[in-house]
């Protein structure tokens, strides 16, 4: 599904494989990135999405994790086989990947366990920003829904575009979720004022009504 001249979605659901949270594609100048992974179960489907969509996934150069649950990074490591990108990810998540932590990954709760994953650049600060083409993708942290949940955001088609995958939750101690963290983090959602919402588990939102509803639902 073609979201934006540079915004796709490649993965989630029906596209992959039902338990996988949504991946998205960001293309520009070609060059591409991954926001996600899912659970790697139907990696091969998410490949051929990403040609379909006109793009060959040699030139895929990073992968974004949103975090660190086994639904958005199960696939990362078969991803990065098939395409040499980095996996980027905040590093109060990325110990509970590199760690192989099936209960803080919630792998378990997918009847799978997390096999330890390395990170390749691990995001520390409030915000860093990467280049996909002549595009800027600012990667920012969210915390809340985990330690080291993160959002993205880019500008495609005069468009403020967040990628905020989780932003519904849920919180539950095993995930280590702090709900002061997760309020704030959806106060400052709500002040990027994005046009577009590409969330993890209930689609693409347009309009910023629309995108503003969802995230004060959830407040």
């Amino acid at each position: 599904m073609r979201i934006t001249s540079h915004v796709s979605q490649v993965g989630g659901g029906d596209d992959s494989d039902p338990a996988d949270a949504a991946i998205y594609l960001v293309a520009a100048d070609g060059e591409a990135a991954l926001v996600d992974a899912g659970t790697g179960r139907a990696t091969h489907r998410v490949l051929a999405n990403i040609r379909r969509a006109g793009v060959e996934p040699r030139s895929i150069r990073q992968l974004f994790l949103t975090h660190c649950h086994y639904d958005h990074t199960g696939g990362a490591a078969a991803l990065r086989q098939e395409t040499s990108c980095l996996l980027v990810a905040h590093a109060l998540d990325a110990a509970f990947l590199e760690a192989g932590d099936s209960r803080v990954t919630a792998a378990s709760w997918y009847g799978a366990a997390m096999t330890p994953l390395l990170i390749d650049v691990k995001v520390t600060g409030a915000e860093q920003r990467f280049a996909v083409g002549q595009l800027e993708v600012t990667f920012r942290h969210a915390p809340g829904h985990s330690p080291g949940s993160a959002v993205l955001t880019l500008r495609s088609d005069d468009q403020l575009v967040l990628f905020g995958q989780d932003v519904h939750g849920p919180l539950d101690p095993a995930l280590r979720s702090v709900r002061a963290d997760y309020e704030r983090s959806l106060a400052m959602l709500l002040a990027l004022d994005a046009d577009i919402l590409c969330e993890g588990h209930f689609g693409v939102m347009v309009g910023k009504d629309e995108v503003r509803d969802f995230i004060e639902s959830y407040l």
